[in-house]
């Protein structure tokens, strides 16, 4: 990272002087509203604002909590430690971590210079504005977005290791430059910003450590999907994994509501809107670009899952 910012980033803040006066106490009313331990939003949120960033407070040990948002902590230098849903979760230089608003967090002391930003997001972030830059509804972006809005998955957090991964630092630093400089427009940037990274880590789901056995699953094979569809198959998945094909075939049911064959109709689906709404390529051609040989089957398939042929489609754009 620059190290004009990382020299802005230490400067102690003055919420950090203030819990240095408390002995590093925290001080329940600058962040809940209630006893329930559950870090309100709208004390980090100003009003109508569905994501902010603000450095992470260091020197003080949060007991367990729980937040009515999706925070996202990038670890800009040193490391913190946290506890989430009862596993320790330590996060080094470059590391990303999403925590659902399922996580139950407690978090460690930091010292001066483990230096960390938390962007603050509502969970209808990713309804109002995700899809305003991405055309195709992929089972995998859905996945993800679904472990992290839904109360009632079993998900608590997603770690990204993407250290090295240059377009990702890139514009985690946009980021970290538009909160502690004066720019215009600065709330669309960062918005937009975050968008960009979001639809990037959809590219780096290898870099990816979960809360649960459940999520590796998942998220294996509906990455294996995104980039297989054309002509990956489940024996092959099955086997790369190591899973007998009866069992993984259910499991894949059980845990993300669809058969293979249906996620892959599903991706194949999606990736024909894209092509149509965004090239002149010939459709008959689209259907084989996405797995289709047989160009009636695509047809009608395209029309029983969307009411309309592919060029009524086409044509509404």
């Amino acid at each position: 990272m620059n190290s004009e910012l990382l020299n802005k980033l230490l400067t102690i803040t003055e919420e950090e002087q203030n819990l240095i006066k408390l002995e590093n106490k925290i001080n329940r009313n600058f962040y809940m509203d209630s006893e329930l331990n559950v870090v309100n939003s709208k004390k980090l949120l100003d009003k109508n604002k569905l994501i902010t960033v603000r450095p992470h407070t260091r020197f003080v040990h949060f007991p367990e909590h729980t937040h009515d948002y999706i925070e996202v902590v990038y670890m800009c230098s040193g490391q913190t430690t946290h506890i989430i849903n009862g596993k320790k979760v330590v996060l080094k230089k470059g590391d990303l971590l999403f925590l659902s608003q399922n996580a139950k967090q407690e978090i460690y002391p930091a010292k001066q210079n483990d230096i960390a930003i938390n962007f603050i997001i509502l969970p209808q972030f990713f309804d109002s504005t995700l899809t305003m830059i991405s055309d195709e509804d992929t089972p995998l972006k859905s996945f993800i977005v679904d472990c992290l809005k839904n109360k009632n998955s079993n998900t608590a957090f997603l770690l990204f290791e993407v250290a090295d991964i240059l377009p990702i630092q890139n514009l985690i630093e946009n980021l970290i430059w538009t909160l502690l400089n004066t720019t215009q427009n600065k709330r669309k940037i960062n918005q937009t910003t975050m968008e960009l990274l979001f639809l990037q880590l959809l590219n780096y789901t290898d870099t990816l450590s979960y809360s649960n056995e459940k999520d590796h699953l998942s998220i294996e094979t509906l990455r294996y999907i995104e980039e297989n569809y054309r002509n990956g198959s489940l024996t092959e998945l099955a086997s790369y994994l190591h899973y007998d094909f009866a069992w993984f075939s259910r499991e894949i049911k059980n845990r993300l509501g669809k058969t293979y064959t249906e996620l892959v109709q599903e991706k194949r689906l999606s990736q024909a809107c894209y092509l149509l709404k965004n090239t002149n390529i010939n459709i008959d051609e689209i259907s084989r670009q996405i797995g289709y040989d047989n160009i009636s089957y695509f047809h009608r398939l395209f029309k029983n899952n969307y009411g309309i042929t592919p060029l009524s489609y086409r044509k509404s754009f």
